[in-house]
């Protein structure tokens, strides 16, 4: 048994720096010396720092036989001889120690010291490090997959990362193996070990993976001033151009949308507007509602609240799937939008599409598949004709003639 194959395992693999970690082993040695000797002042203990090798050097002053005074720092000429037969009085004797003449308890402990030390430092190496890279992506491959997170081992360096089930996207299904890309979104400390929580719903992954693939962004010639998201489904983003010549919105959809496409895909078919950011309220309300077009907006700067009017045809696109869009309209521009139909004629009929901000979409479906598309037609029918052709409960039906009832009253 020697230094070396004894404390291999910590000569390489380790996240620490050389001068660290030969700080950590001069000191873990010069305290097992202190405690078999009583002191450290005549021992040297050498680190190779190309390959790590260990070595323990015992320095004494050569005295005469029988002069020895303090065998701490000395050694009697005979003793030195049978070390190395040139030796001669009033030279310094070096005597290499193995761990053997410690005794097996001793290195047992030193050894446990070290483990303990090496196993801090590189806590605090790991903490340190992703604490640092917070807000950038990483790439790591499905290690270990449990009921609330994903386990993930960075792929650059091994270490290991924590994806909190409710920081991945609607439609992420991971298998041991995949690749997963996510932001480092903090750093938390569990049971005294470093958890390095990434995340996929957070709008710093959507934004980072912007400035991937759109090279305006990283250059600073296009700047993000906003993000909203319901991951998965859909996000709005405001982009801005420093320089007149580059249109923002058309840089980060690129030619046929190229640069957004894989960022799509990356967000599982998340819906992404790009928007142009402007300081004009009214226009930007008016963009952030997009694709739904326009007619006029009455605001009301001190409650911060707009009135948005469209016409008939416009209004399910401004509200979107769910109230999704003027949800992140909302969001986005820091306004609560209303909507209301711009028209001034009596309203003759309309379209059931245009009431999914009140009534769910398969309900809608059950009602077009008895080939009712409009409010009138499935006004028309009475609801013990409604509960026998679809498959829809009578409270709910009478829930439904309701909210239609009251789209023609006065």
């Amino acid at each position: 048994m020697n230094l070396i194959e004894t404390f291999s395992e910590f000569k390489a693999g380790k996240n620490i720096d050389r001068p660290t970690m030969v700080r950590v082993l001069e000191d873990v040695f010069r305290t097992l010396i202190k405690k078999k000797y009583g002191t450290d002042d005549n021992f040297d203990v050498i680190v190779n720092t190309t390959n790590g090798d260990l070595e323990i050097w015992r320095v004494r002053e050569i005295v005469p036989d029988g002069e020895v005074t303090d065998d701490r720092a000395q050694i009697s000429i005979s003793e030195a001889l049978d070390i190395d037969e040139d030796y001669e009085i009033g030279e310094e004797c070096y005597e290499q120690l193995e761990l053997e003449e410690f005794g097996r308890r001793s290195v047992m402990a030193a050894r446990q010291t070290l483990v303990s030390r090496i196993m801090e430092l590189e806590k605090d190496e790991i903490f340190n490090r992703y604490s640092d890279r917070i807000g950038e992506i990483v790439l790591g491959e499905v290690h270990q997959i449990l009921k609330r997170e994903i386990l993930i081992l960075d792929d650059v360096t091994g270490n290991e990362l924590v994806l909190p089930r409710n920081e991945t996207i609607k439609g992420d299904f991971f298998r041991k193996g995949d690749m997963v890309r996510g932001v480092i979104k903090r750093v938390d400390m569990r049971n005294n070990n470093p958890a390095v929580i990434i995340s996929r719903t957070d709008n710093g992954f959507l934004e980072k993976l912007m400035e991937q693939e759109v090279p305006e962004i990283e250059d600073g010639l296009i700047t993000i001033k906003n993000i909203v998201r319901i991951p998965g489904e859909r996000a709005k983003v405001a982009v801005e151009s420093y320089d007149d010549r580059i249109d923002p919105v058309g840089a980060c959809v690129g030619m046929k949308g190229s640069r957004i496409h894989g960022i799509v895909r990356e967000l599982r078919n998340e819906n992404i507007d790009i928007v142009n950011y402007t300081n004009n309220i009214n226009l930007y309300i008016q963009r952030s509602l997009t694709p739904a077009k326009v007619t006029s907006i009455s605001l009301d700067n001190e409650n911060m609240t707009a009135s948005v009017f469209l016409k008939p045809d416009q209004v399910s696109l401004a509200i979107g799937r769910g109230g999704s869009n003027i949800k992140l309209a909302s969001k986005l521009t820091g306004f609560e939008i209303d909507v209301y139909r711009d028209t001034d004629e009596e309203i003759d009929d309309v379209d059931l599409d245009e009431f999914v901000d009140e009534i769910e979409e398969w309900i809608i479906d059950e009602l077009k598949n008895i080939g009712c598309d409009s409010a009138r037609s499935v006004l028309n029918l009475s609801v013990e004709e409604l509960h026998r052709r679809t498959d829809l409960e009578e409270e709910t039906i009478q829930e439904v003639l309701k909210v239609l009832s009251s789209e023609f009253e006065e």
